[in-house]
């Protein structure tokens, strides 16, 4: 009981009712104010969608591992030009049909939908032939490493009858889903500056058997196929920040340097960008695979609060003079840099449900669930947009919006100079 008598359960969920109202009078209905914490989702319905996978490099491996864990979906086909990377993957999907030459695998009644995670320059042949072979398309992101292949990929997926879905698993975090809807509800005030950070020490190199085949492999190291660390790694980032602006940027400044890994890539390794948005709003993009320190992490700033995002864990840092909604006192709190954070919850509605309070009942580290996870997550999705004929978090127009946003960016860090945005360069036409 608090002092007026109060029971401090039933103040949680009264709060939580004044969230709703709060963000109801914003255009939000109650059903999206805690999405990714709201009971159970329905089950998908028929049967497992027939999936075959394009690119069996690491990251290919980890979507049919993935893939395997999944009730809706069932691997049944596998494709690689290196016989090495098939014969991996096939263990994880021992009944999967392999082939050599994906225009084989397209032709296959046994594939219903299709996955491209091949690296990047590759994308455009392989996904106009799956959407010409009438194939739901799971289209890693970036979509292209061209605006102009980008473009005809956007086009070709948004006119066809099937799903077209680009991999930006983040569209589907449960957790950035989760602070969507406090966005919208206005929690930044007047949206001010963003930051963008992605550390990680890794060389990128990789060894091969033959030096054809190490080309091949080391696609990422040359600017020739490659849209560099802001491509490759900052579009998920990035992409975040687009989406709770509700922007895109009209011109970007970029930097780089090649400070330790001097191998004979001419990629970058160690890289700037300053985005301008609407409204004079500017992000800042930095990354380095030099050093792993600070990680990976977005920053949005606003007059009312700041959001700091990492893939499984936020905080809304609010100002002192910031008005309050009420359940501040009770949610959970951490230590960010000097200040306190209240601790962005995915299942805080689902822990108020129990009758439980979420600044005690909360695990102090994020559950490692692998059904939570982003990249089964936006699977998933994937598979019950197929069979509900619904459309995607992810769809054409924001693959094309994040891809056209990091590539024009590679192209100012590597001329170090300001490039503008064509405002049709982001529409899907």
């Amino acid at each position: 009981m608090t002092d007026n008598g109060i029971d401090r359960r039933d103040f949680l969920k009264g709060a939580a009712a004044t969230v709703a109202l709060l963000m109801a009078a914003e255009g939000l209905g109650a059903s999206q104010v805690f999405a990714a914490g709201e009971g159970d989702k329905k089950p998908i319905p028929g049967p497992e969608v027939k999936i075959g996978v394009i690119g069996l490099g690491q990251w290919g491996k980890d979507i049919v591992s993935t893939i395997s864990k999944i009730p809706s979906a069932k691997v049944t086909a596998i494709c690689d030009t290196y016989e090495a990377f098939v014969t991996r993957a096939a263990k994880t999907a021992p009944d999967a049909k392999t082939y050599s030459d994906y225009k084989e695998l397209l032709a296959s009644p046994d594939v219903e939908a299709v996955i491209i995670a091949t690296p990047t320059h590759l994308h455009k042949e392989i996904a106009l032939a799956a959407i010409a072979a009438d194939k739901h398309v799971y289209c890693e992101a970036p979509l292209a490493s061209s605006v102009e292949d980008a473009k005809a990929i956007a086009i070709a997926g948004g006119g066809s009858k099937k799903v077209f879905q680009t991999g930006l698993q983040g569209r589907k975090n449960p957790l950035y889903e989760h602070v969507s809807s406090f966005v919208k509800s206005g929690c930044l005030g007047i949206a001010a500056d963003a930051y963008v950070q992605s550390n990680r020490r890794q060389s990128w190199k990789r060894m091969a058997p033959s030096a054809e085949r190490e080309k091949e492999m080391n696609w990422r190291l040359a600017k020739a196929t490659s849209t560099g660390l802001v491509g490759e790694i900052g579009i998920h980032g990035i992409d975040l920040v687009n989406q709770y602006l509700g922007a895109v940027p009209v011109s970007v400044t970029g930097f780089g340097s090649l400070i330790a890994w001097k191998d004979g890539r001419d990629v970058a390794d160690t890289v700037e960008c300053v985005f301008e948005y609407p409204k004079d709003v500017r992000l800042t993009f930095s990354s380095t695979i030099v050093s792993s320190f600070g990680g990976e992490y977005a920053l949005i700033q606003g007059s009312e609060s700041t959001l700091m995002m990492r893939e499984n864990r936020g905080w809304m840092i609010k100002e002192a003079d910031s008005p309050l909604i009420g359940w501040e006192p009770y949610a959970r709190k951490e230590q960010v840099y000097d200040e306190t954070g209240i601790c962005m919850l995915a299942d805080a509605s689902k822990i108020l449900a129990a009758g439980g309070e979420p600044d005690k009942d909360s695990p102090t580290e994020p559950k490692t669930d692998p059904t939570t996870e982003p990249l089964y997550v936006s699977l998933e999705d994937f598979t019950r947009c197929i069979r509900e004929d619904s459309k995607p978090a992810a769809g054409a127009l924001e693959g094309l919006q994040s891809a056209v946003t990091v590539i024009r960016a590679n192209e100012a860090i590597i001329s170090g100079s300001k490039v503008a945005y064509a405002p049709d360069a982001f529409e899907l036409k």
